[in-house]
């Protein structure tokens, strides 16, 4: 359940660098929480895991996917694997922001051609906000989950 080809595209494969050669799950010191959703594509076992569960296609599978990667949290959550936590809640950050993206700006457009911003349209696309509302109510939940929470201090440490 992906979007479309083109986001597909964006997820690369283990040939794009040293860093997708790592199975973290094995290694989880090779994790690095980052910033928003940077790592998304690249952190093994767990792209392989959530991406095949993401889309923003329409409101219905949105739905589903949301609930598919919230439920692998709780899995991860269950196996106290603070990677997979975090990786869940970066694919339903993602599911939040590109649909929002998409709600505000025709095509998802943010910049014209010559790198302007455009002006954003509230709301450009109603089901693409509908859609960020379910994804950021998931999003919500793993944020405030006492595991999640805890483990995340200590992964700071």
């Amino acid at each position: 359940m992906s979007e479309d080809s083109s986001t597909n595209a964006a997820s690369g494969d283990s040939s794009d660098g040293p860093e997708y050669d790592v199975d973290v799950r094995d290694n989880p010191e090779a994790y690095e929480i980052g910033r928003g959703e940077q790592g998304v594509f690249k952190v093994q076992p767990y792209k392989d895991e959530l991406l095949p569960h993401w889309t923003i296609t329409d409101l219905e599978a949105a739905e589903e996917s949301a609930a598919a990667i919230y439920d692998r949290f709780e899995t991860y959550r269950e196996r106290e694997e603070f990677v997979g936590m975090d990786m869940a809640r970066k694919y339903l950050q993602m599911g939040w922001t590109r649909s929002l993206r998409y709600a505000k700006y025709p095509g998802g457009r943010k910049y014209d051609d010559d790198g302007s911003e455009r002006e954003p349209q509230q709301w450009y696309d109603q089901e693409k906000y509908e859609i960020a509302q379910v994804f950021k109510e998931y999003l919500d939940r793993v944020r405030d989950d006492e595991t999640y929470q805890t483990a995340r201090t200590d992964w700071d440490g």
